[in-house]
C-alpha cells in the first residue's frame, strides 16, 4: 500500500504567519514530545514514521513548497511536484502517472490519499491501512474514511452510508454526500448515521489510470506534466468520487481535529504566548504568536489572537478568526518570510519609487554546511553585509572565504553561490528594476557541482 499525502493550501487562513509559500501545514506552533516546535507536516510524518509507513508514503505538492518540506523534513522525502497549483483531481492524476511510470508501482496496488495536515493520534493511521482490507473485501472501487461526528457540525461535509449496517470488515455503502450543512442539517444527517469527510480515501492504482486513458491522457509522468495545464482545475471528489457508484467508507472513532483556523490551532498550542512579549494574567483565553523581533505586550484583553510576522499584524476575537479569508481575499502581497531548502529568510523592507526601480532587503539565515545554487540575475545586483558566521563564496569562478563584517557586492549578471562553513546570516539588498523569482538563473543547485565550472572556465 503507498500513501500519498497532498499538500496545498494558499496561506489565507492562518494570515500572517501562513502565506503563499507557507501554508499553515508548514507553522512550527505545536510541540514535539521532546519539548521542541514542531508544524503539522513534521507531526504527521514522525506519526508515519512511527507507525513504519514513512517508506511508503510520498508528498504531492507544487513547486512553490518543496523547498519548504525539505527544509521540515529533509531532502531525503520523495516528492511529486506538481508544475504548477491546480486543484485535487490534477494533482492526483499526476501522482497516478508518477506512480506507475517512476516508481514503478503496480496497477494492482493500493494507494490512499490524505491529507499533509490532520490532527490525530496513531490510531487514525492504523485505519487508514484498513482500507486496503476493506477494498479487498468489500470489492468497491473507492474505500473512503469518515470520522464518526463528536457534534452536529456545520464546518465539514458528510458522507451518508445507505444504512446502519457494517460489512465483514466495519465498512459502510455510501449513499450520497452533503457538503457543509446548516446546522439542522447537521442533526438530521448524523441521526441517519453520516460521518464527517476527512478527505481520506484509497483506490487501486489501475483504477485511475483506466480514468486517465479514458480521458486520453498519458500515463507517462514527463508526459503529462507537460500536458499539466490543460488538465480541468477540478477536485477529485467532483471529478471521480461522485461519480463512482461502488464506494464505500471505514468509519473511524477515534481523535481527528481540523486544526485549519487561529481558533482550533491555538486550542492545540501548549502555550498562549509564542516569541517576543507580555500577555497578562487576566488576559483569559488570549493567544499571541509573536515573530517579529519587537515586544508586543497585552494586558487585560480577553479571548483574542494576536499573531504578528514580517508579512502582517492580525488582532482578532477568536471567534471571529474563521472570516480572515472573506476579510483577505481581495489582499495580495509577495511573502515576506520564507522557509528554503538553505535555511530561511525575512523580508526587512521593499520600496518601489515612482521611476520603476525597486530596492529589497532580506535577512537571510543559511544553516551550516547548506548553500544556496549557483545562480545569476538579469535584472537586479545585490550587496551582501555578513552579520555573523563564516561562509565560501564562488564569484564568476573564483571561491573567497568571507566573516562577519564582511561586504560582498554582486553586479547584474554575475555568476555566484554561497555555502555556509557554520550557521551564517547576512543582510541582502537587491536593486534593480524587477525583483522576481523569475531572474533567478539557477546554473546548478549542488555545490560539489560548482568546482566543474571552476575547472572549464
Amino acid at each position: 500500500m503507498k500513501l500519498v499525502l497532498l499538500s496545498g493550501g494558499s496561506g489565507k487562513r492562518l494570515w500572517p504567519l501562513s502565506n503563499d509559500s507557507r501554508s499553515k501545514q508548514f507553522l512550527k506552533v505545536l510541540e514535539s514530545p521532546a519539548g521542541e516546535p514542531e508544524s503539522m507536516v513534521q507531526r504527521v510524518w514522525r506519526q508515519l514514521q512511527e507507525t513504519g509507513m514513512a517508506e511508503s508514503s510520498y508528498l504531492a505538492t507544487g513547486r512553490s513548497q518543496v523547498e519548504m518540506i525539505q527544509s521540515q523534513l529533509g531532502s531525503e522525502v520523495p516528492i511529486i511536484v506538481e508544475p504548477e497549483r491546480r486543484d485535487t483531481f490534477p494533482a492526483i492524476a499526476l501522482t497516478a502517472a508518477y506512480l506507475y511510470s517512476i516508481a514503478g508501482v503496480s496497477p494492482s496496488e493500493t494507494v490512499a490519499i490524505l491529507p499533509v495536515d490532520p490532527y490525530v493520534e496513531s490510531s487514525f493511521f492504523e485505519t487508514v491501512l484498513q482500507l486496503e482490507n476493506t477494498m479487498l473485501v468489500s470489492g468497491a472501487n473507492l474505500a473512503l474514511m469518515g470520522v464518526v461526528p463528536e457534534h452536529a457540525s456545520e464546518k465539514y461535509g458528510y458522507i451518508i452510508p445507505t444504512s446502519a449496517e457494517a460489512g465483514a470488515s466495519g465498512y459502510l455503502q455510501v449513499s450520497h454526500f452533503q457538503e457543509k450543512p446548516d446546522r439542522k442539517q447537521a442533526e438530521e444527517l448524523i441521526s441517519r448515521n453520516a460521518l464527517w469527510n476527512c478527505g481520506v480515501f484509497a483506490f487501486r492504482l489501475g483504477y485511475l489510470l483506466d480514468i486517465l486513458q479514458r480521458k486520453g491522457l498519458p500515463l507517462n509522468y514527463e508526459e503529462l506534466q507537460k500536458q499539466y495545464k490543460l488538465l480541468s482545475s477540478i477536485s477529485f471528489d467532483y471529478e471521480v468520487v461522485e461519480k463512482e457508484d461502488n464506494i464505500v467508507v471505514q468509519p473511524y472513532a477515534g481523535f481527528w481535529k481540523d486544526l485549519g483556523t487561529w481558533n482550533t490551532l491555538t486550542e492545540e498550542m501548549t502555550s498562549n504566548h509564542v516569541g517576543k512579549g507580555f500577555v497578562t494574567a487576566d488576559s483569559e483565553g488570549t493567544c499571541l504568536i509573536n515573530e517579529l523581533d519587537i515586544p508586543i505586550t497585552v494586558i487585560g484583553a480577553k479571548d483574542l489572537i494576536i499573531a504578528a510576522s514580517p508579512d502582517g499584524i492580525l488582532v482578532t476575537h477568536k471567534a471571529e478568526s474563521p472570516r480572515i479569508k472573506e476579510v483577505l481575499k481581495s489582499f495580495e502581497q509577495r511573502p515576506m518570510y520564507e522557509e528554503r531548502r538553505w535555511g530561511h529568510y525575512k523580508v526587512i523592507d521593499y520600496v518601489k519609487y515612482d521611476e520603476g526601480n525597486e530596492v529589497l532587503t532580506k535577512r537571510i539565515f543559511i544553516n551550516e554546511g547548506k548553500n544556496i545554487s549557483y545562480q545569476l540575475h538579469h535584472k537586479r545586483c545585490e550587496i551582501w553585509t555578513f552579520v555573523s558566521g563564516e561562509a565560501s563564496i564562488v564569484i564568476n569562478e573564483k571561491m573567497h572565504n568571507v566573516k562577519a563584517g564582511d561586504v560582498v557586492r554582486i553586479p547584474e549578471g554575475t555568476k555566484h553561490a554561497i555555502l555556509a562553513l557554520t550557521d551564517v546570516e547576512f543582510i541582502e539588498v537587491q536593486t534593480g528594476s524587477e525583483l522576481v523569482e523569475e531572474d533567478n538563473i539557477r546554473i546548478t543547485l549542488d555545490w560539489e557541482d560548482i568546482g566543474l565550472h571552476q575547472f572549464i572556465s
